[in-house]
């Protein structure tokens, strides 16, 4: 289980509030955007509760609706990260296709025995090579890549180096 490592690796990613208007994702709080807390919570939010969220208040949300969705336990240490960041980033199903297009299995965004079997083939630190270079593909594929192209560009590197640590 990696769970804690990562999560405060996530949130050291995220950083804090931001409510930037080039973002389409809006008003943020520690990665988490305010339409996706509100789903979370089931109500309406508003700026002040968005800005006053602290890491116990998301921790659940990210563990169910991105490690657990991606089934990160099932994955080895180092790949478990940055399937759960890109998970948080750019979605469940984006992350879990881009790990199978990682490892030659079948792109379906169900993260199955198939998909497991296909990762348990590959070296790890390989597989986050791979992983990484596809999470660079997509965010220049992206209309906003020229406004957020630095920051992007230098999560992937860094949870990449982070991941290959966790390998070692």
């Amino acid at each position: 289980m990696n769970w804690n490592r990562c999560f405060v690796l996530l949130l050291q990613s995220e950083g804090g509030y931001s409510d930037d208007p080039e973002d389409p994702g809006g008003r943020t709080n520690l990665g988490v955007t305010q339409a996706v807390w509100e789903s979370w919570v089931g109500r309406a939010s508003n700026e002040k509760e968005m800005r006053n969220l602290v890491p116990t208040d998301v921790e659940p949300l990210y563990k169910r609706k991105y490690w657990d969705a991606c089934r990160c336990d099932d994955l080895p240490t180092g790949l478990d990260y940055v399937v759960f960041d890109f998970a948080v980033n750019a979605g469940v199903g984006r992350s879990i296709k881009t790990l199978q297009s990682s490892v030659d299995a079948t792109v379906d965004g169900q993260l199955g025995k198939m998909t497991l079997d296909a990762v348990s083939k590959f070296p790890t630190d390989v597989t986050i090579f791979r992983f990484s270079d596809e999470k660079v593909k997509f965010y220049k594929s992206l209309p906003t890549f020229s406004t957020f192209d630095k920051g992007w560009l230098d999560r992937v590197e860094r949870v990449k180096n982070d991941a290959l640590k966790m390998v070692d």
